[in-house]
């Protein structure tokens, strides 16, 4: 049997796929973009023999390849990459050599394009979540009008979480229409509340399947794409559960034959018009290839089995020659470079040593969607998974007051303040009544002292009355030659009436100072008593 393999060396755990081909006899030819003397020492070791090309995206460089491979070795039997990116190209050489096991240029719409498989869901009697392809703004607002926000956007045909969002209302659906990628065909969905529930497995060509498990996503890989968080999952049973019967009836619709296959799910959180109660699992997407981020490896922790084997054996003999039984629980946490974690990547591995099955560093170009550091572990129950899951990804945290302490600390504060209150209560009821006496006290002085005043005034009026008469008697009877006089007289009259507003002046200026400290006054002395009471 001869097998092309493309892109071998990436990721790099994918020379597992091609090992255990070449154990069992198997030519297995390897086509990629990276050097022969780049690729690791087991990918070497997996290979009957390696065609390196400038780049995979270069159709005449890759047809080339395949067509060295049939002259040295005869015809192809079957052409695999196990990635969702070059289902395209392996679909392609597969009609332009006559590979006849694997799908075709005319299944690529309904594996690639979220809005076909939709279709085929509901060819399988499953409902799926509204949706419309995003072509005007005027259709985009129509259809959040008729279903509400938040909607999803994502591409028709893409991969994994990338350029998919999460809108909430008008603002934000403009903001993303007006700014999108043109090369980009969106559809627009109905967003469905609830966590992703994987299904995947390997199917024999008869559309049987062979072994199969479940992730749960503890994370939304679309919030871990755009945010840049952490991501953990883990592995649940299927066997007797609903996943499995549906399942089933996703493998049948969707034709797959002699695959491994990877579905995705939504479990409602909720209760959702129109798609399910609370617990029902909704479509989402199909794979038809392995799941990445080290599942394949999560699925022979949890079995005792080896998934690679397995898919080999299917391609060889077409049957699975494991005894399938589940035995552990296993768990996958990706960290993110510049947080700050409790343990450190040292402290994970010695204090969970005997539960970790893998831990590795993530190329960049998959930290995006897997996390930059990797801890792939199990343990026999469920509960124990949790515990280290909760170990692995918990931060630092600024350390607060226990809440016992805060509530300590406020009642003190409290207290302190009532006492304080309470002691100046009395200087204060002391203030006032000191001023209340005072006021009294100069209340007949002030009295006096106005009396004075008034009377000082009145005196000196009637002397100014009979200047004004003489002088102006006088000044009739020789009008011109007084002039001088009565200018002069007018000047000391001036004089004498402002000496007597200064005098009303001062008296009125110590009265006004006797007012503050009137009974008036003690409302303002009053004024801090109630502040804090009210305090």
């Amino acid at each position: 049997m001869n097998v092309v393999f493309i892109s071998p060396h990436f990721p790099e755990y994918y020379h597992n796929f091609c090992s255990r081909l070449k154990d069992r006899g198997v030519n297995v030819l390897g086509v990629g973009d990276c050097p022969y003397d780049m690729i690791s020492d087991e990918t070497k070791n997996s290979l009957t023999e390696y065609y390196y090309v400038g780049s995979l995206e270069n159709y005449d460089e890759v047809y080339r390849a395949c067509a060295y491979f049939s002259s040295q070795y005869g015809k192809i039997d079957w052409i695999e990459s196990e990635n969702e990116y070059w289902l395209e190209l392996e679909a392609t050489l597969r009609r332009d050599f006559n590979v006849t096991t694997g799908p075709q240029i005319q299944d690529m719409r309904w594996m690639k394009f979220k809005s076909a498989m939709k279709e085929v869901y509901k060819s399988a009697g499953l409902k799926v979540a509204d949706y419309i392809k995003l072509d005007t703004l005027d259709e985009a607002l129509e259809f959040t009008k008729k279903n509400g926000y938040p909607v999803i956007v994502k591409p028709d045909n893409g991969v994994g979480a990338t350029h998919t969002y999460k809108l909430k209302d008008d603002e934000e659906l403009k903001d993303f229409y007006n700014h999108k990628q043109d090369y980009i065909d969106y559809i627009l969905e109905d967003f469905v509340p609830g966590d992703v529930v994987t299904f995947e497995g390997v199917t024999d060509k008869d559309k049987n399947i062979l072994f199969s498990t479940s992730h749960y996503m503890d994370t939304s890989i679309m919030d871990t794409v755009n945010d840049a968080s952490d991501i953990y999952f883990h592995s649940e049973p299927v066997e007797g559960k609903p996943i499995y019967e549906i399942g089933e009836k996703v493998v049948k619709a969707f034709d797959t034959r002699s695959r491994f296959f990877h579905f995705e799910f939504i479990k409602l959180s909720e209760d959702k018009p129109g798609l399910g109660r609370k617990g029902d699992l909704v479509p989402l997407e199909v794979n038809m290839r392995a799941p990445g981020a080290f599942i394949p490896d999560m699925m022979n922790y949890a079995y005792d089995v080896d998934t690679y084997t397995i898919w080999a054996d299917m391609m060889i003999y077409n049957t699975c020659f494991y005894e399938i039984e589940r035995k552990y629980y296993v768990g996958y946490v990706g960290r993110r470079l510049g947080i700050d974690y409790e343990l450190s990547d040292a402290e994970v591995a010695d204090k969970y040593r005997e539960y970790i099955k893998i831990e590795a560093d993530i190329p960049q170009v998959l930290a995006q969607a897997e996390g930059n550091h990797i801890f792939v572990f199990r343990a026999k129950t469920k509960a124990k998974l949790n515990e280290i899951t909760k170990a692995i990804i918990a931060h630092k945290k600024k350390k607060a007051a226990p809440k016992k302490a805060v509530k300590k600390t406020v009642k003190a504060v409290v207290e302190e303040t009532v006492k304080t209150v309470e002691k100046k209560k009395e200087p204060v009821k002391k203030t006032v009544k000191a001023v209340a006496k005072k006021v009294e006290e100069v209340k007949e002085p002030v009295k006096t002292v106005v009396e004075e005043a008034v009377k000082t005034v009145e005196k000196k009026k009637e002397p100014v009355k009979k200047t004004v008469k003489a002088v102006t008697k006088k000044a009739e009877e020789t009008k011109e030659p007084v002039k001088a006089v009565v200018e002069t007289k007018k000047e000391e009259v001036k004089a004498a009436v402002e000496d007597t507003v200064k005098v009303v002046e001062e008296k009125k200026e110590e009265l006004k100072e006797v007012v503050k400290k009137s009974p008036r006054a003690r409302k303002a002395v009053k004024k801090p008593r109630h502040k804090s009471k009210k305090r």
